[in-house]
């Protein structure tokens, strides 16, 4: 069989009338299938990609080795680029770190453009440094305080919120540390199960968790004695002491019974690391301006209290954050 041009067709194959295009020379149920080639457009592409292939395994790191890889004409690698991508975003915050290093926390606000830019780098170095307590949100968990909120042992306006992050809260070994313990009044027997179970009542009642009753009157009196000196007579807290209000229902580890029993008579103290000591002084700053800028932040209307030291009164209370 030929074609139209007479050319003779493949062994077995026979030439299609309507396409003049050899078969392949099978058939099924009365299909064949048509020999058609390759557009020229599609075969030059296909060689050009295998001279790319080539030219790409010679000009860069390709072919992995025993203990390496080729390392390529060029020279380039994945780790030299990093560190040059690293080394330009370095020179493009070096203004900006400049700028902050030299402007005092208590400037920050006056200097909106800079503010923001300490807020954008106090929240990548909070999701480096504080999300494993405060969790990503920095909305905290039991025993992790809220970040949110304007619930503060200590104070937060920004100089304030500085110097915790420098000093942390007792930790050992820095002097400066925050520092506020309650008495175990159930551990060392300062108060009886009974009494102190009054006193839970009296705390219960100051954030409207249970109403007033014949125990909480007990309590009330039990807590003036007791408590007062450092939660104050109306139970709000003293920051002086870093004692926390217990009458806004705001709580570090709970807010029910069995909770606020337990913290009076064993309390627990959680620590935070003085950052000081594992930051530089911008990325703190930054940190700062971040949690500041959380919600709960206050103005410097509010004078910060210095740090307090351990010969410094007792707390006497359930904390209810450690910001």
């Amino acid at each position: 069989m030929a074609n139209a041009d007479n050319k003779p067709a493949g062994a077995g194959r026979r030439i299609d009338e309507a396409t003049n295009t050899e078969t392949v020379g099978h058939e099924w149920d009365g299909i064949e299938e048509l020999n058609t080639p390759l557009p020229r457009w599609w075969l030059w592409s296909f060689y050009a990609c295998i001279v790319f292939a080539i030219g790409y395994c010679i000009a860069y790191p390709a072919w992995p080795m025993v203990h390496s890889a080729t390392e390529g004409m060029l020279g380039w690698t994945s780790r030299g680029q990093l560190e040059k991508d690293l080394e330009a975003q370095q020179q493009e915050r070096a203004k900006i770190v400049a700028d902050l290093a030299i402007t005092p926390i208590e400037k920050l606000p006056g200097k909106p453009a800079l503010m923001r830019a300490a807020v954008a780098g106090g929240a990548a170095a909070f999701k480096v440094n504080c999300v494993q307590c405060h969790g990503a949100g920095a909305a905290g968990s039991n025993g992790y305080p809220n970040l949110n909120d304007d619930d503060w042992l200590w104070g937060g306006d920004l100089a304030t919120i500085e110097q915790t992050l420098i000093h942390g809260i007792r930790q050992p070994g820095d002097a400066d540390t925050r520092v506020s313990l309650m008495p175990a009044f159930g551990k060392d027997g300062l108060l009886t199960p009974a009494q102190i179970q009054d006193v839970t009542s009296y705390v219960l009642s100051l954030s409207g968790k249970e109403k007033a009753s014949p125990a909480s009157q007990r309590g009330a009196a039990i807590f003036e004695a007791n408590c007062a000196v450092c939660h104050g007579a109306q139970g709000t807290g003293d920051r002086q002491f870093g004692a926390p209000n217990l009458a806004d229902a705001i709580w570090l580890y709970a807010g029910n019974r069995e909770a606020v029993s337990q913290q009076i008579g064993n309390p627990r103290h959680g620590v935070m690391p003085a950052w000081g000591e594992r930051l530089d002084p911008v990325t703190i700053k930054m940190l700062a301006a971040y949690v500041h800028a959380l919600g709960g932040g206050e103005d410097f209307a509010t004078v910060a209290t210095p740090a307090q030291s351990e010969d410094q009164p007792e707390a006497a209370a359930t904390e209810t954050a450690a910001e």
